[in-house]
């Protein structure tokens, strides 16, 4: 057990990271680097390899025929766990790492929940982050319940390639139809059923009508729809591809604009295959002719991490203390983030390059000390880029045969107009590089060889207090290693202060960690009085320094204490910089830590197309709710943008409560380079683990309809729905990357180019004549500020209320008062008539206008019922494909048998009776009266 929450642990910190991890190319119509990964905790198993081949060369079939023969699996690299044996066919990775992983294969994040599900958290046509499957699932034994994983993959992969959702949601599983009927939500309606309540107590079973919810008036909870086993209809994939017959997505043609599903509202009520159609993968093929190659399926085999520091020494790095500020953070890099076992070497460079270390494995602090004597102490010289990558090959090669997976960390300040000519030697390297650019002229060639080979991008300006060189460093712990090893940012802040003066602050250690804590103090001119209190008030020193560094750190062995540390940080020059830095380790293997990791929404903008920012919170894969979450924004010069992050569901966040904290962000200072750095503060019985299960998890099938009557499936696991546990206080705080801006006016624009977010939370309820409205407000600048005014309209036709909004039927909001971005907002009204004849529904929509009069684009489409749905309605008709294969017993369901039986009994009975009373009158008629 300890080694899977350390191994899940392992995971949050990657799966996040990066604006788009995935190394997935489409080349000819075959999608190609792929990576599957098995987690460590999953028992070693050649039988589950196996199976993993035969669902991707299912899957691969299956989706060229789905897509009308355009798409097909290429290759795919299945990543085995480093503590599986070796065997000869298992390669070394290159550029694969658990950071890229596409489908992750591991147990499941609370027991019993082996439902497949994709990480998405971002809006329609957008890639979601990973596939996770358990072993059980692609081992089979869930097939009753989901469907052959083949086909499953193709629906899990239509989330994460082409940002599509599920055509039923759980949330609102039936809904009222124009039929006046209460339908199932799905797509196509051609999928036929029954809704019933199902219920098993050991082996016997009882089906019963659903009843209908008083306030809702559409089904209670426990109400189930049923599939036929056996049906004609071929769509869709994105609703319950495990049907049979069922080979395609929903079209424009077939779709069911009716169902409240997260494809409707999320997509604005186009079909999946619309919205793949609209592709950029779609635009880029032609329809194959000949059917595709089965997938190339490449095993390999996660080893030990080897990494080689290639450090600038150039004259420039003299400037603006940038060689001891990289020291500093090198250092940090050195003492506590490479983990144990790894291997390192440092070469430095400027106009030549110079191997300083080749590499060492670090074992213990021996090893690590050895390594902080090669750091550079004088800089001088030119720049050579392409010298410095080259000898860091070397020293790998010193070592291993092959670069395959082994990284380089390119720290440089300059520019060098040769960086170019090393590119495709890098490319065909097989080796990772992450850049960490520093200061304004940081060569800008070298980013495209951290993306061609899947590594990270940092940028740190000269601001010393923004310390963003130790949180670049801090940021490149391993994608591979066991997680008890990496190391967690609970602090990383920094002042400009005069003489005398204080920079004060606590760092909370929660229960979750606290193994082999390091707390890092660096200043620019002269060593500060550092005064560090424990949660018990005790004083904690025994700081070492290192004056030549300009720092001071605290390296605390074991397990420290739970609760608040407070710091106190006094300068002793005029002006000085004090910067503070906080790391810790998991606590126990076998309790997650919480993890925060950041990220943009893209690497490269251009204005004033605004971006998103992103941060999730989790314990394990479990989402944390309600913190505080804050992002810094710096730019090139060193200015700083606070951006507070929500989980409302509303703007930029596209989920509300699934962990994920987003914003808008369109307040650029100037061109070039940004990094952004994010930190979290959970406060005690604020913060809450969301027990809920994962957000676009595949449907289950609770049974199947043969002959009329239900064959169950074992009931699906289920916590309840509001199941939400309170959590201690912490902090974190985590970098997300660099990221490039373009076409940035000089001059602050006078012109206003933002206008208000869309409204993606309308909802409406009926009661009587009267139609009540709630929404997040958004503001005059996305999400910020206040908006104008609004424009609510309303129609009978869902399409023509999408289509032509604004000649739909208007609402009178002249007592509407817009709120503040991000409050909640109410508003009634009485509908009046509208002009569509036999409306069954009122449907609702709301443009937003701000001072400017820009407006937001229209807000997803709410809808009342203008009926109560019948209470009873009568079976659906389930026609058997196979008749002659499959011939019914009955097409009765028993309850109707039951009622037939009884009703025929009670009609010959009243017959018997009266019979025998006509008779009896009879026989009376013709006796002679007797009397008293």
């Amino acid at each position: 057990m300890g080694s899977f929450r350390s191994f899940v642990f392992l995971l949050a910190l990657y799966l996040l990271q990066g604006s788009n991890t995935s190394l997935v190319q489409l080349d000819n119509n075959g999608y190609e680097g792929i990576i599957i990964a098995i987690d460590p905790a999953v028992p070693e198993d050649e039988t589950l390899i196996e199976q993993i081949k035969v669902m991707v060369t299912a899957a691969s079939t299956y989706l060229f025929e789905a897509t009308e023969k355009r798409f097909f699996f290429r290759n795919v690299s299945i990543l085995i766990p480093e503590n599986w044996k070796n065997i000869t066919q298992y390669k070394r990775p290159k550029h694969e790492s658990y950071k890229h992983v596409d489908v992750l294969v591991s147990p499941p994040t609370l027991p019993g929940r082996d439902e497949p599900y994709t990480k998405q958290f971002t809006v329609c046509e957008e890639k979601g982050e990973y596939i996770h499957f358990t072993p059980d699932f692609v081992l089979g034994k869930k097939q009753n319940e989901f469907g052959p994983s083949g086909r499953l993959f193709v629906h899990e992969w239509a989330h994460l390639r082409w940002g599509v959702f599920d055509e039923y949601n759980d949330d609102e599983p039936f809904y009222s139809a124009k039929s006046k009927k209460i339908e199932a939500t799905r797509c196509s309606t051609g999928i036929t059923g029954i809704n019933r309540v199902y219920k098993c107590q050991g082996n016997s079973c009882v089906t019963n009508r659903c009843k209908i919810d008083s306030k809702t008036k559409l089904y209670q909870k426990d109400c189930q729809f049923f599939p036929d086993k056996y049906q004609t209809e071929k769509t869709s994939i994105m609703f319950m591809q495990g049907i049979d017959s069922v080979t395609e997505f929903c079209n424009e043609k077939n779709h069911n604009h009716e169902a409240p599903s997260l494809q409707n509202k999320k997509c604005n009520f186009r079909s999946t295959w619309e919205v793949i159609s609209n592709s950029e993968d779609f635009r880029n093929t032609e329809v194959m002719v000949a059917p595709p190659p089965p997938p190339v399926i490449s095993l390999l085999k996660i080893s030990e991490r080897t990494v080689c520091l290639v450090l600038d020494k150039s004259g420039s790095m003299a400037d603006f203390n940038r060689l001891n500020r990289m020291n500093q953070a090198a250092k940090h890099f050195l003492l506590q983030t490479v983990e144990n076992g790894s291997w390192v070497g440092m070469v430095h460079f400027d106009s030549s390059a110079y191997i300083e270390s080749n590499l060492i494995q670090i074992i213990s602090s021996n090893e690590r000390t050895k390594l902080l004597e090669s750091l550079p102490a004088v800089a001088s010289g030119g720049t050579s880029i392409c010298s410095g990558i080259k000898l860091g090959f070397q020293v790998i090669r010193n070592a291993y045969p092959q670069l395959d997976g082994s990284e380089i960390v390119l720290l440089t300040d300059g520019e060098d107009s040769s960086s170019n000519t090393c590119i495709d030697e890098v490319k065909q390297s097989g080796a990772i590089i992450h850049f960490i650019a520093l200061g304004l002229n940081a060569d800008q060639a070298v980013i495209e060889m951290s993306n061609v080979t899947g590594g990270k991008h940092f940028y740190a300006s000269d601001e010393a207090q923004n310390n963003g060189l130790i949180d670049a460093f801090a940021a490149l712990a391993s994608g591979n290693t066991d997680a008890s090893q990496q190391s967690l940012q609970l602090e990383s802040k920094g002042l400009k202060l005069n003489s005398n003066g204080w920079m004060n602050g606590t760092v909370i250690i929660d229960s979750t960690v606290g193994k082999d804590t390091f707390f890092l103090i660096t200043w620019n001119q002269q060593l500060p009085v550092i005064s560090l209190l424990d949660p018990t008030g005790k004083s904690v020193g025994n700081f070492t320094v290192d004056s030549a560094s300009k720092m001071a750190y605290l390296s605390i062995p074991g397990t420290t204490k739970v609760g608040v540390w407070t710091y106190s940080l006094q300068a002793k020059a005029n002006p000085e910089t004090l910067t503070i830095t906080v790391n810790s380790r998991a606590a126990n293997s076998s309790v997650s830590p919480i993890t925060l990791n950041a990220k943009m929404n893209k690497d490269t903008n251009s204005f004033p197309s605004p971006m998103i920012v992103y941060a999730e919170i989790l314990q394990g894969y479990i989402p944390i709710l309600g913190a505080n979450v804050t992002a810094f924004i710096e730019s090139s010069t060193g200015k700083t943008e606070a951006l507070e992050l929500l989980d409302n569901g509303a703007g930029a966040d596209s989920f509300k409560n699934d962990g994920v904290y987003s914003r808008y962000f369109t307040t650029y200072k100037e061109n070039g380079r940004y990094s952004l750095k994010v930190r979290a503060h959970g406060g005690e019985n604020a913060v809450v683990r969301n027990l809920r299960h994962p957000l676009n998890r595949a449907a289950y099938i609770p049974g199947w309809v043969v002959d009329g009557n239900i064959k169950g499936n074992p009931p699906r696991p289920e916590s309840d729905e509001n199941t939400r546990t309170n959590l201690e206080s912490f902090t974190r705080t985590a970098s997300g990357g660099a990221f490039v801006v373009t076409n940035v006016p000089n001059l602050p624009s006078l012109t206003d180019v933002f206008p208000p977010s869309q409204i993606t939370d309308l909802e409406a309820t009926s009661d009587e004549d009267e139609i009540s409205l709630t929404w997040t407000a958004p503001g005059d600048d996305f999400d910020v500020g206040k908006v104008r005014k609004y424009i609510i309209r309303i129609s009978g036709s869902i399409l023509d209320l999408r289509d032509n909004f604004d000649n739909a039927l208007h609402v009178n909001t002249t007592d509407l008062l817009p709120s503040e971005a991000n409050s909640k907002e109410t508003f009634t009204f009485k509908p009046g008539n509208i002009s569509e004849e036999n409306a069954t529904h009122i449907f609702i929509a709301i443009q937003s206008v701000d001072k400017s009069n820009l407006t937001s684009k229209v807000s997803n489409i709410a809808q009342a019922a203008l009926f109560v749905p019948q209470d009873y309605i009568p079976d659906e008709i389930h026609p058997d494909p196979n008749p002659d294969k499959n011939p019914p017993k009955s097409g009765l369901s028993i309850a109707i048998l039951v009622v037939l039986v009884v009703g025929a009994v009670i009609i010959v009975s009243l017959i018997i009776s009266i019979t025998i009373c006509v008779l009896s009158r009879k026989r009376n008629s013709s006796r002679p009266r007797t009397g008293f």
